[in-house]
């Protein structure tokens, strides 16, 4: 009898240990002050083109790495790097630039390597001026920034990066100025300004382009109907964007829909603002990346 009461005492310390952890864990990413995730420099910008504050862009950037890097501490790839073999060249940084390939001919790498040219002071930004500073060996053909090494040695390098303030601040705003300024106009244009609408049409510039084809997030508007009531036409948009979310390589099965979903559920849940939202984020990421 004592044996017995002795490993259900046991059992009952493990698991109570083990909720405990993943509880900790879980309110570490929402722990402190979110405006310390960020630079004044960035911040202050995301402000006052936004509308929207620390905790509103903290909280969106959790649900956009979620389906990118299956981490809610989006904080820590600013010095992303990686060959993900979609034909687009490397990918890098939080928000997933690209250095282009046959796949995407228009990459927006190249950007953010000239503003971290201009970052470092450069009276002549190019993207040539930022690979020396870096060290890397490369140069453009056209739109495409052709890599002329290794990828281990390449990606070494941009982690480097990882806590240089000019870079973080050459890709804010490589990050507003091709994706966040746009879907801003595009939400206000429409009478929305909630942190949730914005986060979506960032979340979707980034996942299936900005402007183009009809499965971009111009196309998806333009299915999505008229109406001018928020949550009447994100439901429709929601509805639209998860047809085509896993086809054409932007995510894997079922990744798409579970991203998708992080959004739609906060809307039905009445978590629009995105402030005071600690819980609500961390319930609907509560998903497993395939």
């Amino acid at each position: 009898m004592k044996f017995s009461l002795l490993i259900l005492l046991s059992f009952s310390m493990i698991f109570s240990f083990g909720y405990l952890s993943n509880a900790s864990q879980q309110k570490s990413y929402a722990a402190g002050n979110p405006d310390s995730n960020f630079f004044p420099a960035t911040l202050n910008p995301l402000r006052d083109n936004t509308g929207l504050d620390g905790e509103q862009w903290n909280n969106i950037m959790m649900l956009v790495n979620k389906p990118e890097q299956d981490d809610l501490n989006w904080i820590d790839f600013y010095g992303y790097c990686e060959d993900i073999d979609d034909d687009r060249g490397y990918t890098i940084v939080l928000f997933g630039a690209t250095t282009g390939g046959s796949n995407d001919t228009g990459p927006d790498g190249p950007d953010l390597f000239k503003a971290y040219d201009a970052a470092k002071g450069a009276s002549n930004p190019s993207v040539k001026g930022a690979l020396a500073r870096i060290g890397v060996k490369g140069s453009m053909k056209g739109k495409i920034l052709e890599i002329n090494e290794s990828e281990e040695s390449f990606c070494r390098k941009i982690g480097n990066l990882q806590d240089d303030p000019e870079w973080r601040e050459a890709m804010w705003k490589t990050f507003y100025n091709i994706y966040i300024k746009y879907r801003g106009e595009q939400a206000r244009n429409r009478g929305f300004n909630s942190a949730l609408t914005i986060g979506s049409f960032v979340d979707t510039a980034l996942n299936h382009g900005a402007t183009g084809g009809s499965e971009s997030l111009q196309g998806l508007l333009s299915k999505s109907g008229s109406s001018t009531d928020e949550k009447t036409f994100m439901t429709k948009f929601y509805k639209e964007r998860t047809k085509i979310v896993d086809t054409n390589e932007y995510n894997s099965p079922p990744n798409g829909k579970n991203r998708v979903k992080q959004w739609s559920n906060l809307l039905n849940m009445g978590e629009t603002d995105l402030k005071n939202a600690d819980s609500a984020v961390l319930q609907v990421t509560d998903w497993e990346l395939q």
